[in-house]
């Protein structure tokens, strides 16, 4: 299944949502950067402490998980990152009913910091915010993303 394309006015609202709330004027760069900004934003409101808003967090989850998707596609490991988003990953068997083997899950905060690199994949899993089940629930061989 290929990645969700998102919606340029709905990031563009979840950003400069996001973006009021840090008071800061509304986003002025080109449509292409939006994720990027949308990612970024929502890092700063995480650095001063603050919860971000709601649908930035989402679309920002669901931004890097589509980019996992795409770089790692398949269906044999589901991330969740609850409650925003998941998605299936990484080639190998396939899962069909019921609970799948390999599960990976954690806060949007750890997945963000994860997908950009701000922290480890060892680190995260040594610090306990990382779930993960199954012999192939290991992403760091996919994080950060390019």
């Amino acid at each position: 299944m290929p990645p969700r394309r998102p919606d340029p006015a709905k990031l563009r609202a979840a950003l400069d949502a996001q973006l009021v709330a840090l008071d800061q004027p509304a986003y002025d760069g080109p449509a292409a950067a939006l994720p990027a900004a949308l990612v970024e934003a929502v890092l700063t409101a995480y650095d001063r402490g603050l919860e971000p808003e709601r649908d930035a967090a989402r679309q920002a989850v669901r931004h890097l998980l589509d980019r996992l998707a795409t770089t790692a596609p398949g269906r044999t490991v589901e991330v969740r990152i609850p409650p925003y988003a998941a998605a299936q990953v990484i080639e190998g068997p396939r899962h069909t009913r019921g609970t799948p083997p390999n599960v990976v899950e954690m806060s949007p905060r750890t997945w963000i910091e994860l997908a950009v690199g701000r922290r480890s994949w060892s680190e995260a899993v040594a610090e306990g915010v990382i779930a993960a089940s199954g012999s192939r629930a290991d992403l760091s061989a996919h994080l950060p993303l390019a």
